[in-house]
Formats: structure tokens, sequence, C-alpha cells
């Protein structure tokens, strides 16, 4: 099949390579301008250089709405399109131009985790399995009838970064498989379950922020799914802006005001956590590892030398 690719990032690098990889052909790649953006500057592996170097026309666009992207959709004229970490909605002119319409592929369980982030938001919420989906586009975000869906499990000490290269490795089957099961008419489209669905934002910055309100369970996995590169789920102590890398539940209950710096256990430090806190019938979390605003990382117990005081959502 003749094939047109929208994409970004490495998700969409990877779906190029499979695409390119397969026996269909691409005849034009559409992605966008590098960006500044702190979380799309973070797998940013090139759609465009990987096009260009297998000889691919590309176009560069932030949205889909103009007439010469248009004319060269329909002068390219695919059987199909594939879209991969499209930043913009894609318009019925475009995600309807070709017989087989466009096939989404989305790193989430659909109809679970539509929109932006879902590995993040997935592990913050405790999911048991995160997977990637393939299913047609339509004028709904993310809603579309699934024809393939595969899942891996989430560990109990895994990060982002973790499901992150476990998930990706997911492309490529899934794209070489859906497409081969449209080309030979044996696809089967699922409607998804709406009453299912839920949709989530970008993230940003503040969207790191520690609320020490929270139980120590859901701070726990915070950290883990702000882990290395990505922005680090952070805190304030006497003014300065703390990173927190590495942290665990703490191992007794503890009691108090949300935030306080209490006590050293093991290897790390427990901070009060949770609204409940003040009946000492709670887990605190344990805090292991630091990064100050120098860039330097430290091991909590050398970080809080003395025990006292609140980690704070603001200086």
């Amino acid at each position: 099949m003749r094939v047109v690719m929208f994409g970004y990032q490495t998700w969409g690098h990877r779906t190029l390579q499979a695409l390119l990889d397969s026996t269909h052909e691409v005849v034009l790649v559409v992605t966008h301008p590098k960006s500044e953006h702190v979380y799309e500057k973070i797998w940013d592996d090139s759609v465009a250089e990987l096009a260009e170097k297998h000889g691919v026309p590309v176009l560069l666009r932030n949205r889909p709405d103009d007439e010469e992207l248009l004319r060269a959709l329909r002068d390219a004229a695919p059987d199909i399109i594939v879209a991969n970490n499209w930043r913009t909605w894609l318009p019925p002119e475009i995600f309807d131009l070709p017989p087989h319409g466009t096939l989404n592929v989305h790193d989430s369980l659909l109809p679970s985790y539509a929109g932006f982030s879902p590995l993040i938001w997935a592990l913050i919420n405790g999911e048991r399995e995160v997977g990637v989906t393939a299913h047609r586009m339509d004028g709904e975000l993310d809603a579309g009838d699934v024809v393939f869906q595969r899942s891996v499990p989430v560990g109990p000490t895994d990060t982002a970064t973790d499901l992150f290269h476990r998930t990706v490795d997911l492309i490529g089957p899934i794209v070489r498989d859906s497409l081969d099961r449209i080309e030979a008419g044996t696809a089967e489209w699922v409607p998804q379950d709406r009453s299912r669905a839920s949709f989530f934002h970008k993230r940003s910055l503040e969207d790191s922020r520690i609320d020490w309100t929270w139980p120590a369970e859901d701070l726990e996995r915070l950290v883990r799914a702000q882990s290395d590169p990505y922005p680090n789920a952070f805190t304030y102590h006497r003014g300065e802006r703390i990173r927190i890398v590495s942290a665990a539940l703490s191992e007794a209950n503890y009691g108090g005001t949300p935030g306080r710096v209490f006590i050293r256990e093991g290897d790390g430090v427990v901070i009060v956590a949770g609204t409940e806190a003040r009946f000492g019938r709670s887990k605190g979390l344990l805090v292991k590892r630091v990064r100050t605003e120098d860039g330097v990382e430290h091991a909590a117990t050398d970080h809080f030398r003395t025990m006292g005081g609140y980690l704070t959502a603001r200086p």
C-alpha cells in the first residue's frame, strides 16, 4: 500500500522505521518542527531526518490546515495514512482522504488514557498494565475503532522511562501487523466502550510539583513517573527547590503534619504525607536521593542533616 505518515519524536520515528522496513511504500511524511517544550525535547529522534535519509518527501507543520499540505496529500494518493504522536487535531478532509482512512497508533490501552502523556498518568494512577493501541481515526480524540492492541505489565519499581522503552518496542510489530490485516481485508475493527474512556492533558512543569497531602503511595508513584530524563517531582526545602530522584514507602507508620521532615529510616529520610497523616496510621514517603538546583545529586541522609522543618509546595 501507499502510505503517508504523520508523526513526531521517537514514537513517530519508530513508526516510520517500521513502515520503511515493511513491504509498503512511504510516499510522504508530515512532522512537526523541533520544539523547546520541556516534554517535547525528550525522546526526540527526528522523523524528518529519517525520512530524508531514505529519500521520502517531508513537510514540516505545526498544524495541518493549509492548502499546500492538502494538495500534497492528494498528489501522494495514499491508500492509508498512519499517525503516531501527531500533536494536533487532524481534520476529516485529511483522516478520511485515503480509501483505508487513517490508522492512529497511541501509547495507551484505549479507551483509557486518551490524549497526552498516557504512560506518566497511568503510572501515577497505579495501573497494573500499559500498552499500545492501533485504531481508526475519527472526529473524536483517540476514539475510533480498534484493530490491534498489546499490553505490558507495570512492575512495582518501574519508572516512566522503563515503560517508555517497553511500549515503544511494541510500535513496529503493531504497525506491521495492522497494515497487513488491513491490506488483506482481514482486519476486525472493534468499537471502543466509551463509558470507560478517560482523557488526559499534556504534562507541564506544574504537574511535577509535590502536594504533600497526597498519600505516600501516590507520591512514590509520582516520583517514579517523573524519572530521568523527565522533569523530576519537586518540592521546596528552606526556600530552595529540590527534586526527588528516588523514593520508597516507609516501613513504619508515621503521624503528624504533611510535609514534615520527620526521621531517618534505613537509607532515607521519612517525610510525613497524606491528609489523614494526623492519625498515625499511614506510611510516609521515604526519600532516598534528591537533586539540588545546581544539578548535584545527594543522598537524602546527607541533604537533610537535621530533622524537623517542612517540605512545601512553594518557597
